[in-house]
């Protein structure tokens, strides 16, 4: 049985980095309830980049308009 690799968990500035926003942008989102999911480990958040490449995916095109 083989087991896929599993893609690490990301940061803050992981997350900043994947969508060309300021750290400080995406602290304000977390904060208004806006963002893709993340998680808190002990007293770190992490967010899954599975989950963060599927809200963005959902995002709406026009909404970029």
């Amino acid at each position: 049985m083989s087991v896929g690799k599993i893609e690490p968990l990301w940061t803050v500035h992981d997350l900043s980095d994947f969508l060309g926003v300021p750290v400080h942008t995406v602290r304000g989102w977390r904060s208004k309830g806006y963002g893709p999911p993340a998680r808190k480990v002990g007293k770190h958040l992490r967010y899954d980049p599975v989950r963060v490449r599927e809200w963005f995916d959902g995002l709406a095109v026009e909404d970029a308009a």
